[in-house]
């Protein structure tokens, strides 16, 4: 299991994190300009905000080292923010759909899951779309999306009456070659929430359980390995995660949910 190197200052809910050379970012859901925060990834000190005029309620970021750049999904604009992390220039192109949380390509593009309409977007960072590919029905509310080598991908999707939850290695055709999981439980083979994840650079996955409140650890064949992170660990709803291969570093957004509304969160550090 991870150890627990260090958490970050609890503010308002977080939704996502990433990272890029001696940087970590935090995104919080926030009315104000301030929802990016740019901490030092070795002292973790805040400092500074990265300003995204006119975000509306995020979904992800993720950052791009090939393109210098950040990507943050607005699901209330249907569209995803580019902030170029050289001089802070922001644009943004539309999604046309929902778009929920985001990864990057092998080519460096932008991958936009929207799990309204079953659909993975992928765009180059200048917002042309390249490419749609839609997913079988009951990859109920896909969540997340990651290119293999392979060109494949997988996804995490299933909430709420769905009866799948599932981690799903996705043909380039979109049907589902294998997958992980079914009926929601806490079971080492079952998961709640399956909402946002990791692939390390040998395929690993990890993927956070929310309403089980861990992070789990699967292998290339989607086989469960252990509990990476475990509730006792978290305490608070896993959202997001970040895996910093170079470092050793798994950084998880948990946020505290109250009568269905998000009050608090903060970055949780393990060493794994």
């Amino acid at each position: 299991m991870g150890r627990v190197i260090q958490t970050l200052p609890e503010g308002k809910p977080v939704w996502g994190v990433t990272s890029l050379d001696n940087h970590l970012y935090v995104l919080r859901l926030s009315k104000s300009s301030e929802q990016i925060e740019v901490y030092d990834i070795h002292s973790y000190r805040l400092l500074r905000y990265l300003t995204v005029p006119g975000l509306g309620f995020v979904g992800d970021i993720v950052a791009c080292g090939h393109n210098r750049c950040a990507y943050i999904s607005d699901m209330s604009h249907n569209s995803v923010h580019r902030v170029a992390l050289s001089d802070a220039t922001v644009t943004h192109w539309p999604v046309h759909d929902r778009p929920v949380r985001l990864s990057l390509t092998y080519t460096h593009g932008v991958l936009v899951t929207c799990a309204a309409v079953h659909k993975i977007k992928e765009f180059s960072t200048d917002g042309q779309l390249l490419h749609v590919l839609t997913l079988p029905q009951d990859v109920g509310s896909p969540f997340h999306t990651v290119q293999l080598s392979s060109g494949q991908f997988i996804v995490c999707h299933g909430e709420r009456d769905e009866p799948l939850r599932r981690v799903c290695l996705i043909g380039s055709d979109g049907s589902v070659v294998k997958s992980f999981g079914g009926p929601p439980g806490s079971g080492s083979q079952q998961m709640k929430v399956p909402f946002h994840m990791a692939v390390d650079r040998n395929e690993f996955v990890h993927v956070v359980d929310v309403h089980n409140c861990r992070v789990l650890l699967l292998s290339p064949q989607l086989a469960y390995i252990r509990e990476v992170v475990s509730r006792e660990q978290l305490k608070l709803w896993p959202l997001a995660l970040h895996l910093d291969c170079n470092r050793g570093r798994l950084y998880v957004a948990v946020s505290e949910c109250k009568d269905g509304k998000y009050t608090a969160g903060r970055v949780v550090v393990v060493s794994v």
